[in-house]
């Protein structure tokens, strides 16, 4: 077995040096770029190897559980594909060890916001959640662009409940693999204008943003902004992107 390849042997997720990384991140400095600025970034969370291992899962049938080509609904140009159960390792370690302190991000965003929503300190108790409600389908997705593809923006809700932060990881090499294809963030506020943040990233570095919406603190109070996520036109060369959904789908 080529050693990229061992990165997606399945194996337990706490037992994954990505557990390590995850713990050893400045979740301080994320909690604030998050409530400042709509986004934060990782910095390389996951390194060159474990990136080529999940990009040559691509052309693979196995496993994925679906494929969408984005221009036939409108999404935009370029396709996506959505992992099956069992997650490649990588991709289950990412979800289980990010879950635990964006879960306690986003409780603290619900009582901001008034919300009686409590999420779970482990994902394996809100995926049984989102399992009763008929939410089974995993989310976690590559997206593969080529020359002029883009992402119109969007929202990635697919059923009752909805996990408010999700996380987009860049697995190919800014101006060495390609060129354009920016991580666009707009938030829409209310009777204001819209507010766009382009977040550029490394190879392995991921960019943590709300799924839906997020408090932002103004001079009357908290209020909700809405947000939506997308990707520029890709100029040159092939771009691939994993992304880390916390909810399942209907």
């Amino acid at each position: 077995m080529p050693a990229s390849m061992a990165n997606l042997t399945p194996q337990t997720a706490t037992e994954s040096p990505v557990a390590q990384r995850v713990s050893a991140l400045d979740w301080e400095a994320i909690a604030s770029g998050l409530n400042a600025h709509g986004c934060a970034t990782t910095g390389p969370l996951l390194g060159p190897d474990e990136c080529e291992a999940l990009t040559e899962t691509y052309p693979q049938d196995a496993p994925f559980r679906s494929r969408i080509v984005m221009a036939r609904h409108g999404f935009g140009r370029g396709a996506y594909k959505y992992f099956a159960y069992p997650l490649p390792a990588v991709v289950a370690a990412l979800r289980e060890n990010l879950f635990p302190p964006l879960a306690r991000l986003a409780n603290r965003w619900n009582e901001m916001l008034g919300l009686t929503t409590i999420y779970p300190s482990d994902h394996a108790r809100y995926l049984r959640q989102c399992h009763a409600a008929g939410q089974t389908k995993p989310t976690p997705l590559l997206l593969q662009y080529g020359v002029g593809d883009y992402n119109c923006l969007h929202q990635d809700i697919y059923g009752e409940h909805v996990f408010p932060l999700q996380v987009a990881f860049l697995l190919s090499r800014p101006e060495a693999d390609f060129a354009g294809g920016e991580f666009v963030l707009v938030e829409q506020r209310p009777r204001m204008q819209s507010r766009a943040e382009v977040v550029p990233l490394r190879q392995g570095e991921g960019v943590i943003f709300p799924v839906h919406h997020r408090p932002v603190q103004g001079a009357r109070g908290t209020y909700r902004v809405n947000m939506r996520h997308g990707v520029s036109r890709l100029r040159s060369g092939r771009r691939t992107t994993l992304g880390v959904i916390f909810h399942d789908a209907a």
